[in-house]
């Protein structure tokens, strides 16, 4: 890992301000942050998921939990390669577990996590050349205004951020198994999209 990485990385695992100084009309996190990345400067593949669950932020390690299992059998990696910093990078949009809401779901990301911490990590990663975006916080993020209104929609036109350059991106639904019901409901995932995703993280991570 570069210098000036390893110094971020540092910094982000020391992060406290969304419990100390919480942005402007927000509640400060309510329990003590625990960053979780995972980073190199060799990995040419990054996952962008939302947040940490309840899980995670009581393992420390990105995706141990189900919806970590179907992750991987999206890609057609094992744990060995998917936890293998030096190929596989592992960027949500909030590092942190941001509590659970009312109905004990999840909450949305901190909105103090990514102004702060995401341009200067992608700067000090060039080497990425495929990013899969989880959910519409990370794709509201990485593909800009080409997100579309909704994220069936978004990830229906995969084809087109596929394409682009230097970075290319492939939208995606969360793994969760709250969303079978969406896989059910768009059969062309599995049977076009996943193909794809499979051989592009083939070939990086190779």
């Amino acid at each position: 890992m570069s210098d000036a990485l390893n110094t971020l990385v540092s910094q982000v695992r020391r992060c406290r301000v969304c419990r100390d100084t919480p942005k402007a009309g927000k509640l400060p996190l309510p329990h003590e942050p625990r960053p979780v990345l995972q980073i190199s400067s060799t990995a040419r593949v990054m996952i962008v998921g939302q947040a940490p669950g309840t899980r995670v932020h009581a393992s420390g390690k990105p995706f141990t939990d189900p919806s970590g299992d179907r992750l991987r059998d999206w890609m057609g990696i094992d744990e060995e390669v998917f936890y293998d910093a030096g190929k596989l990078a592992i960027v949500p949009m909030g590092f942190c577990f941001p509590g659970l809401d009312a109905k004990g779901g999840d909450l949305p990301p901190r909105t103090e996590c990514a102004p702060l911490w995401r341009d200067g990590l992608m700067k000090e990663m060039p080497q990425v050349t495929l990013v899969l975006a989880i959910g519409m916080y990370a794709q509201k993020w990485h593909m800009r205004s080409l997100q579309k209104r909704t994220l069936t929609e978004t990830v229906a036109n995969w084809r087109q951020y596929h394409e682009m350059v230097p970075v290319s991106v492939i939208p995606m639904p969360h793994p969760s198994w709250r969303n079978t019901g969406w896989l059910k409901k768009n059969p062309w995932f599995e049977t076009e999209l996943l193909p794809v995703l499979k051989a592009d993280v083939k070939a990086l991570v190779s």
